[in-house]
This record gives C-alpha cells, sequence and structure tokens, in this order.
C-alpha cells in the first residue's frame, strides 16, 4: 500500500504571510489536518476503553463482589501500565519533530523506536515483581482480605499483558506520528471480539475451557494484548511505507545516546502520568475504607468518565504530534495554530459530555448493572452522584490533557509533571480527604476532590501553553546526523 492510501494529511512546514486570507487559510488547513489526525486516534482510544469496559460487563455477571474485587486488581494494574504508557509516548514527540527536521529521518526514527521498546521491557521486569505480590500490597492498603484475595487472581492472569501492550503502543506511536493511525485502530478494534470472547471463554468455561472466573478475565486481556501486537507487527512488515523503515532489523544493537533520549522525554511524562493514575487508584482504596457499594459504584462510575475522556486524549495525542512536526520546522505560528485548534475543539467536545453524563446518569449506569434490582439500589444512587460530580470536571480534565499533549510536542515534560504532583496529590487527594472523613462527605467528597486538583493542573497547564514562548525554546536549526 502507498504511504498515503489512507488519505490523510501530510504535514508541509507553513509560513506566516501577512495577508488576512493566507493566514485564515493556514488555520483551515490545520484544523483539517488536526480532525483527520485525532479522529482515528479517538476511536483508538475508545477500542481500547471498550476492551476494558468488556471486562467489567463480563465480570458484573458474576456478581458486586467480582465488580469490586476487579476494580481493586485493574486499578493497581493500571498504575503500572499507564506509567509504563507514558514512558513508551515518548516516541511519538521524538518521532514527529525528527521528521519536522528532516521528512525522511529513517534511521534517527528506526533509533527511537528500538529504544522505546527496550525501555518498555526494562520496565516491565519490575512491575511483575511487585504485581505477582499483589495480593499483599493491597492488605497493606487496609483493603479487605477476602476481597485482596479475589484480586490477586486476576492480577496473576492480567499482569503478562503488560508487556505486549506496551510494544504494540510504541508501534502505534510510531504509525500515529507518521500520521497514519488508521492502522492501530483496525488493530484495537480487532482486540475487542477477541477480548469478550476470550473472556467469555475463560471466565465462564465456554468452548471448551476450564471456568476460571477473575484468574480467566486477566488471562483472557493477555491473549488479547499479544494478539494485538502480534497483528501490529505484520502491518509493519506488509506495508512498504512503514517497512522501509526496518524496525526488527538488528533490534539487539545498543545505543545509549537515543535510549537516554527516550528516558529523558518519556519518564517525566510517565510520572505525569503515574500521578494521575494513582491519584484515582487512590480514590479507589479510599471508597474501599468507606463500604462496597461505594468502591462497586466508583468503579462504574469511573469507567463511564474514562470512555469520555477518550475523546480529549486522542486530541492531545493529535496535538503532540502537530505540535511536534512544527517544533521540528520551528515554525512558531504553526505551534500555536496546533495546540490552540486542539484546545477548542477539546472544549467544545467536553461541555457536551457534560450535559450528557448530568442528564443521563440513570441510562449510563444501566449498561453495567440492572438499575431495577434492588439489591444494586444504592450503587445506583451513589454512581448518579458520582457521575454529576464528573459531568463538572469535563472540561478540566479535557484542557490538562490536550494543554499537556501540545506541551509534550514541544519535548516540554518536566514542569508539567511538577503541576501534577501538586495538583494531584497536594490539592486533589488532600480535598478528598478531608471532604470524605472529616466532613462525612464519603464518596462524594472524594469525587470533589478529584474535580478540584483536575481544575489546579488544567490552570497551570494552560498558563504555561500560553506563555510557552517564555520557557520553551526552538531546537537547533539543524538536527545532528544519526549514525546508525
Amino acid at each position: 500500500m502507498p504511504a498515503g492510501a489512507n488519505g490523510l494529511v501530510r504535514y508541509l512546514p507553513m509560513m506566516e504571510t501577512a495577508t488576512p486570507v493566507t493566514g485564515a487559510r493556514h488555520w483551515r488547513n490545520e484544523a483539517s489536518a488536526l480532525i483527520v489526525l485525532a479522529v482515528p486516534l479517538i476511536a483508538g482510544n475508545l477500542a481500547w476503553a471498550a476492551i476494558a469496559t468488556t471486562d467489567l460487563l463480563l465480570l458484573g455477571r458474576l456478581g458486586p463482589e467480582a465488580v469490586a474485587a476487579g476494580a481493586l486488581a485493574l486499578n493497581i494494574y493500571t498504575a503500572f501500565l499507564i506509567f509504563g504508557m507514558g514512558l513508551t509516548t515518548a516516541a511519538a514527540p521524538l518521532v514527529a519533530s525528527a521528521r519536522g527536521r528532516r521528512r525522511r529521518a529513517v534511521h534517527e526514527i528506526r533509533r527511537t523506536v528500538r529504544q522505546t521498546i527496550w525501555a518498555a521491557v526494562l520496565i516491565c521486569l519490575p512491575s511483575w515483581l511487585i504485581l505477582w505480590h499483589g495480593e499483599g500490597i493491597l492488605v497493606a492498603l487496609r483493603q479487605e482480605p477476602r476481597l485482596s484475595r479475589e484480586a490477586l487472581q486476576l492480577l496473576r492472569g492480567l499482569q503478562w499483558a503488560m508487556l505486549p501492550y506496551l510494544c504494540f503502543l510504541t508501534l502505534r506511536n510510531f504509525i500515529s506520528s507518521l500520521e497514519r493511525p488508521l492502522w492501530g485502530v483496525g488493530v484495537l478494534v480487532l482486540g475487542i471480539p477477541v477480548n469478550f470472547l476470550a473472556g467469555w471463554a475463560l471466565i465462564f468455561g465456554h468452548l471448551g475451557m476450564p471456568a476460571l472466573g477473575l484468574f480467566g478475565a486477566g488471562l483472557a486481556s493477555t491473549v488479547s494484548a499479544t494478539v494485538m501486537l502480534v497483528a501490529m507487527v505484520a502491518v509493519i512488515l506488509g506495508d512498504r511505507g512503514f517497512r522501509r523503515y526496518h524496525l526488527l532489523g538488528h533490534f539487539w544493537r545498543a545505543d545509549g545516546a537515543r535510549f537516554r533520549e527516550v528516558w529523558r522525554i518519556g519518564l517525566p511524562i510517565a510520572i505525569t502520568q503515574g500521578l494521575e493514575v494513582t491519584v484515582f487508584n487512590a480514590a479507589v482504596f479510599l471508597m474501599g475504607l468507606i463500604d462496597r457499594a461505594s468502591l462497586a459504584a466508583h468503579a462504574i462510575a469511573i469507567q463511564i468518565a474514562a470512555l469520555s475522556f477518550m475523546v480529549p486524549m486522542g486530541m492531545g495525542q493529535a496535538a503532540t504530534v502537530r505540535v511536534g512536526l512544527a517544533f521540528g520546522a520551528r515554525d512558531r505560528a504553526a505551534i500555536g495554530r496546533a495546540g490552540w485548534l486542539a484546545l477548542a475543539m477539546g472544549t467544545g467536545y467536553a461541555c457536551a459530555a457534560a450535559l450528557v453524563l448530568f442528564v443521563f446518569p440513570h441510562r449510563l449506569i444501566g449498561i453495567f448493572i440492572d438499575i431495577a434490582d434492588p439489591a444494586n439500589a444504592e450503587i445506583v444512587y451513589l454512581g448518579t452522584l458520582f457521575l454529576r460530580v464528573a459531568a463538572v470536571f469535563q472540561l478540566a480534565d479535557g484542557a490538562q490533557v490536550i494543554g499537556a499533549g501540545a506541551l509534550r510536542g514541544m519535548h516540554d515534560t518536566r514542569v508539567p509533571m511538577l503541576f501534577a504532583a501538586v495538583g494531584y496529590w497536594v490539592i486533589g487527594i488532600g480535598i478528598g480527604t478531608l471532604l470524605a472523613f472529616p466532613l462525612q462527605m464519603r464518596g462524594v467528597g472524594i469525587w470533589i476532590g478529584l474535580a478540584s486538583g483536575l481544575a489546579v493542573v488544567a490552570v497551570l497547564i494552560l498558563t504555561r501553553w500560553t506563555k510557552r514562548g517564555r520557557f520553551v525554546p526552538l531546537p537547533p536549526a539543524q538536527a545532528v546526523p544519526s549514525t546508525q
């Protein structure tokens, strides 16, 4: 297939002129390029969220206790996975800025992808060791011993999904930075029925498989992640536009300089995303200190909010690529256009999503549990309250992830990491704990704390983006030639 066969807009460095018509055309061109890139990325994110949603739907058929145990397991696993995802995200701005400097930067791009995969391998080794002892961690966090034992069953099958998924994600970031993200969408969509079928067979014992319960749910995710990685490798090897990078050739070759660059860009992203996801994980553990109904309601509400978050997340990923291309080309005007347009589009979506969450919470909760069952009445009531708080913080959540994505395109990752530390853990957890326990607002207080932390991070991120010219210098005019 030719490199442009999927019809995606290619980046051309845009120079500012004094004529209003030309300036307007630049904005239209950038808006078109953003939309064409963002829509497949959003679709891919929704497909990824759908895979997680199928797990929750299947666990819901085992009963509320399985949902609560699954929430504990998924949250401790997600903390490690998101850290790895943040690290591998470094591939996107590095590849995009390399293309902005030099359109055919084959060697430089290959070095980035290879070393990002090696970084993923390195982060998985200690993660597996820690997750293997997940029950002890949960008990230390004062979770119910019985739920902790059940959560460990899921973790023992799920933890092996981390490496194949991070390798898949690295390859997806590679093709997205080449502005050809549709292949990634196709592979993620393939993962939905694979995950559902594997979960259905392994959890309940269909298709001749043993009924493995929670362990089967985790194992199904490992199966689907492996299938997605194999499919993505097949795409890379089969498509001429991707094959010319020879990503898998001499894969063992050491490249200390690029490995360190991946960690320099990726580690702050990983810490930032880790701070964000662990604050939500902490909220799960705090819910576990309240009661099981609060924990189950939180698991459902956070899954719905996460599905909504996939849209601004995709817009932020597109902003990283578009800003990265302009950053590599040293075009300040194009950097501004890409970032501001992404923020405007994301804000419009956030307003619509907030309306849906506020007006239709019962219908959304009904997707996961039977809202007519009296046994679920308290979960439905609490979930409704949580979703209405989630509606309020949609705007802040969208603004912070898109703004962070735009800054990431300029390789600006360290200061946003500090913003996340203050906003999520000092403000978010501080206010949430105060409201939930001393002020007796329970689960709603925790959600208000989360909203407060997101709002603070959004304000700080947008302030830095507005003043980016003072803080982030443009790269050198000439890239250092690759020797590999």
